[in-house]
C-alpha cells in the first residue's frame, strides 16, 4: 500500500471536493492541520467545494460552523449538501400544499424556503391529510423516535405520497470508537415496513456529484482536473469513482491505516490515491 503525500496530488487538479467529517473535521473539531490546506488552497488558486449528507442545517450554518473553527474562506457557495438536492427535487416535483418533515427546525429551511408549508410530523393530524403533499427525512434528531416513528408509518399507510430521504447515510460517528444511527438508517427501517421506495440523495449517488459539477465556477473544467477527497469507501470513493473523478481515500477518518487493504480488497472499490490525511504540511 502506497501513502501519498497530500499536497502532491492536489497539486494535479484545479478543483477539490472535500467530504466533511473524517476529512476537515470530526468529533473533537477541526482536524488538526487542515488550516494549511485551506490557506494553500487559497494560495494557489484552487477551487473547493464541501460535498456533504448533511440537511440538518442551512447552507449558512453549515459554512458557519468552519467559520466558528477559525476556517474563515468557507462560504455558502462551497457548501453542496444532500439538503439542498431534496430542496431542488421538491421544487419540482411539489407544486404546493404541505409537506411533513422529520428533523430539527433548522432543516425545515429546505422545504419553507420554496413557498411550501414545513408541518413536523409531531405536529400532523392523521386523520386531516388532504394537503400534505409530501414526506421529507431531514434529520435524525427534532422529533420522537417511538411516536412520530410510528406516526410517519401510519402517514405512509393512509396517503400514497413521495417521500424524500435528504441523508442516506446508515450511521455516523459520535467518537472513535462508538457510531450511531443516522437518518438513512431510520428511513430504510420504515422503507422496508410499509414496502414502499423512497427517493434518496446522497454520496455515493451521482445526483449530488452532478450538482456540484455544474456548480463549479471555473471555466472549462473537465472531470479529470476534479479531485474527490473522502474518507468512506462506500459513499465518497464509490461516488467519486462512478462519476468518473480521481479519488483520494484519507486514513483521518473511517477507513483506518490498519483496516484499508482489507476493505478496499473485500469492496472492490479502489481509491486513486491514499493518504494520512487531507492535510497540505
Amino acid at each position: 500500500m502506497q501513502i501519498h503525500d497530500f499536497k502532491t496530488v492536489i497539486d494535479n487538479y484545479k478543483v477539490v471536493f472535500f467530504d466533511a467529517y473524517g476529512v476537515l473535521k470530526n468529533y473533537k473539531g477541526l482536524i488538526p492541520g487542515v488550516e494549511n490546506t485551506f490557506r494553500y488552497l487559497k494560495e494557489t488558486q484552487k477551487e473547493f467545494y464541501i460535498l456533504t449528507n448533511d440537511a440538518s442545517r442551512k447552507p449558512q450554518q453549515l459554512a458557519d460552523s468552519y467559520h466558528s473553527l477559525g476556517i474563515k474562506d468557507v462560504f455558502i457557495n462551497n457548501i453542496i449538501s444532500s439538503g439542498m438536492l431534496a430542496m431542488d427535487y421538491l421544487k419540482q416535483k411539489v407544486k404546493g400544499g404541505k409537506v411533513v418533515f422529520l428533523g430539527t427546525d433548522d432543516s425545515a429551511y429546505y422545504i419553507e424556503t420554496l413557498g411550501l408549508e414545513a408541518v413536523p410530523i409531531s405536529e400532523l393530524d392523521l386523520n386531516n391529510l388532504n394537503d400534505i403533499q409530501a414526506l421529507a427525512f431531514l434529520d435524525d434528531e427534532g422529533f420522537d423516535w417511538k411516536d412520530d416513528l410510528n406516526k410517519t408509518i401510519n402517514l405512509l399507510r393512509r396517503k400514497n405520497i413521495p417521500v424524500i430521504v435528504a441523508n442516506t447515510d446508515g450511521t455516523y460517528p459520535v467518537s472513535k470508537k462508538e457510531i450511531a444511527i443516522a437518518m438513512g438508517g431510520l428511513s430504510r427501517m420504515i422503507e422496508a415496513i410499509v414496502g414502499k421506495q423512497f427517493v434518496g440523495f446522497g454520496k455515493p449517488d451521482s445526483q449530488m456529484f452532478i450538482f456540484a459539477y455544474e456548480h463549479i465556477k471555473s471555466k472549462n473544467i473537465e472531470k479529470k482536473d476534479i479531485l474527490m477527497v473522502g474518507d468512506t469507501l462506500h459513499t465518497d470513493i464509490l461516488g467519486g469513482n462512478k462519476f468518473g473523478l480521481d479519488t483520494v481515500l484519507v486514513l483521518s477518518g473511517n477507513t483506518q491505516a490498519e483496516d484499508v487493504e482489507v476493505n478496499i480488497h473485500s469492496s472492490g472499490i479502489i481509491p486513486t490515491y491514499i493518504c494520512e490525511a487531507a492535510i497540505v504540511d
